[in-house]
């Protein structure tokens, strides 16, 4: 019985050493290892939602792209994703890949190392050619209720909360925390101030200098200034003060050498109903001018003012040198007067689309404060001409979906630092455009004359231009002069228009040395046109009535046509050739031959021992015959990953079983469903 008491009371004693030890962990470190925890569990359910989410077997498999995941702990996981997520659903076949190093997101190009936020909450950079997004991380707020503004994905303390204005843009050092001796100093010091202030009233006459003293008083105690101390205490509490501030750098040297989330999550515990906290006595920094007071619906956000659908009629009044962004999308501000931006002269990106801005309502001099705006974006207004007298650190100029009605040669002076400029949606034309109005543009890379009104090249492009988007129009040829000085040029998009092959002179680009893409989708072409860049790797020619490849059309280029769309046309099998494809056999990586009217496989395909995905689909194809997408005898030399023969009339059973020998993977084979006729 004794030894059984001596175990127990032992046991007992171990329980309460490791109580103990637990307890001893300091707060910071178990709230690491409880954030640490969470991330895991959050990670690893992100993971088994990916595999639920994941392609079926008989989904359509398409090029692959690749679609970064962001986990909590800013790891990047790459998810491959196919353009086509349904069966029966076709690829969106928005396929200009665009200049090396950039990235193509929902049509609009974005230059290598480009940074933008496609929701509030996260934030996507451009990394040679790859789309990487990260996630907002948000810090833990100290006030027992919270809210998320609109467009906003952090919350912020409620208004209800806020008991006095609070100046949004220096934020307060934590308050110390105070031990029970000086709170019992405090309260006793708070009860003879008490009387002191009660004998004071009691007077019947009271000086001047005694009110202004009295009020110098209070000001200070509504504040948490300093007041009246005991002898010995101001030297007790400075004391005191300075031993918890070396202990706080320790504890931040020791910080040091964690990760940067980490970092970030230490941050001070909300105050508990049991913690005493008083106002630091450490120096605040000055305010500047005015407290900075928002309207309703805006909020701020490190140094970004972020005003969307808040109702505005106007720009706020505002002044706040630290400010580099102001958002005001989606508002119904009908002008800007020329002092709207005095107290914002550090801006860098002001973002005024979807307003009710005419031309007559901007100020000449509205702009030309801003000497560090290097972004401006006022799509969807109702201006009639660009405006005057804009920055000339402007680097992004976006005015679509607008009513601009000319360009002269002075709208656009002094922008020589302007990259990119889009004007599209607008009533421009030839005729109305005038040829030296991109002169002084000498470092425009990136022009987008979409849905406007041209029936020709724009004349006059600066010889800088790398990328030229001029889809929707009423273009009908393409001169020899068009591209004369536009040497660095690198990508076409001349899609929906009325270009025929015939308008296309022989020398309107043939000598292009860096045009390497050119989108000529749904205009009016018959054959596949010659006299194409040498340079030429991708050609874009969807939605066409061609119905014949040419012989020898691709034999002029160098180092060869990697990617050729072909689909939506009126090919048939006496429309092409072995030598159709010469001068491509050895590059072609991607062919799309898909709803045309072909009744066999075209010859040559195994010939392209580069080629990776071939598109087939929705012709009138029967029977493919041994050896016409394979070669058995070499096999291992083909690179062939994706194979789409659905909706056309083949009987499956009837394919020998070698015909697909050369493909690595049956699973991207795709053969149903097939047409019954």
């Amino acid at each position: 019985m004794k030894i059984a008491v001596l175990f127990c009371f032992f046991l007992l004693i171990i329980f309460q050493t490791d109580f103990g030890q637990n307890e001893e962990i300091p707060r910071k470190q178990r709230r690491k290892i409880y954030h640490r925890r969470l991330r895991k569990s959050s990670t690893s359910h992100k993971h088994r939602s990916n595999r639920q989410l994941g392609t079926p077997q008989t989904t359509i498999f398409t090029p692959v792209a690749r679609f970064p995941v962001v986990n909590f702990d800013y790891g990047m996981e790459e998810k491959f994703e196919s353009f086509s997520s349904f069966p029966g659903v076709e690829s969106s076949y928005n396929v200009l890949p665009g200049k090396k190093g950039h990235c193509l997101v929902k049509g609009i190009t974005m230059y290598n190392k480009a940074v933008w936020s496609p929701e509030p909450c996260t934030t996507c950079l451009c990394s040679d050619g790859r789309v990487l997004c990260d996630e907002t991380m948000c810090h833990p707020q100290r006030c027992p209720q919270t809210v998320i503004p609109e467009g906003e994905c952090c919350p912020v303390c409620s208004a209800t909360e806020q008991r006095e204005p609070t100046n949004l843009l220096h934020k307060q050092l934590p308050p110390p925390q105070v031990g029970m001796d000086q709170i019992v100093r405090k309260a006793a010091l708070q009860s003879e101030e008490d009387e002191a202030m009660k004998e004071d009233t009691e007077q019947k006459t009271e000086t001047p200098e005694s009110r202004n003293q009295r009020q110098l008083y209070s000001e200070g105690d509504s504040r948490g200034g300093d007041r009246k101390q005991r002898p010995g205490e101001e030297r007790r509490l400075a004391h005191q003060q300075q031993r918890q501030g070396r202990e706080e750098e320790e504890e931040e040297e020791e910080e040091e050498g964690e990760e940067d989330e980490e970092e970030e999550e230490d941050e001070e515990d909300p105050v508990r109903g049991d913690t005493f906290r008083m106002p630091s006595r450490s120096p605040l920094p000055a305010p500047p001018r005015g407290t900075l007071r928002l309207p309703s619906g805006c909020s701020l956000s490190y140094r970004t003012i972020s005003c969307i659908n808040a109702m505005l009629t106007q720009i706020p009044p505002l002044t706040a040198p630290q400010i580099t962004s102001l958002e005001l999308t989606g508002n119904s501000i009908a002008s800007i007067p020329d002092e709207a931006f005095n107290g914002l002269p550090n801006l860098e990106r002001l973002d005024l689309s979807k307003n009710n801005i005419t031309s007559p309502g901007i100020g000449p001099k509205a702009f030309k404060l801003l000497k560090k705006l290097t972004r401006l974006n006022m799509d969807g207004n109702n201006l009639i001409q660009i405006p005057s007298e804009l920055p000339s650190t402007l680097e992004e100029l976006k005015i679509n979906e607008n009513n601009l009605q000319a360009i002269d040669k002075e709208s656009l002076s002094d922008l020589y630092q302007l990259v990119t400029l889009e004007l599209e949606g607008n009533n421009l034309s030839e005729v109305n455009v005038d040829p030296l109005a991109f002169k002084p543009l000498k470092s425009l890379a990136y022009l987008r004359l979409g849905k406007n009104k041209f029936r020709i090249i724009p004349q006059g492009l600066p010889a800088s231009i790398e990328e030229l988007y001029l889809e929707n129009n009423q273009i009908e040829e393409i001169t020899e002069i068009c591209f004369n000085h536009t040497r660095k040029i690198n990508v076409i998009v001349l899609r929906y228009n009325k270009i025929e092959e015939n308008r296309i002179a022989p020398l309107a680009w043939i000598n292009q040395e860096n045009l390497e893409s050119i989108d000529l989708s749904y205009n009016k072409l018959y054959h596949v046109p010659s006299y194409l860049p040498k340079s030429l790797l991708h050609l874009v020619l969807l939605g066409n009535q061609i119905e014949r490849i040419p012989g020898y059309v691709f034999g002029h280029m160098e180092p060869g046509l990697e990617y050729l769309y072909l689909s939506f046309n009126k090919l048939a099998d006496d429309g092409m050739d072995r030598v159709s494809f010469y001068g491509a056999y050895h590059s072609l990586r991607e062919l799309f031959l898909d709803h045309n009217d072909l009744k066999s496989v075209p010859p040559g395909i195994q010939e392209m021992k580069a080629l990776h995905f071939l598109r087939l689909n929705n012709n009138k194809i029967r029977n493919i015959l041994p050896e016409e997408i394979c070669n058995a005898e070499e096999d291992d030399d083909s690179n062939l990953e994706h194979l789409h023969l659905e909706n056309n009339y083949i009987k499956i059973r009837e394919i020998p079983s070698y015909t697909f020998s050369c493909i690595r993977s049956y699973s991207s084979i795709v053969l149903k469903p097939q047409n019954i006729k």
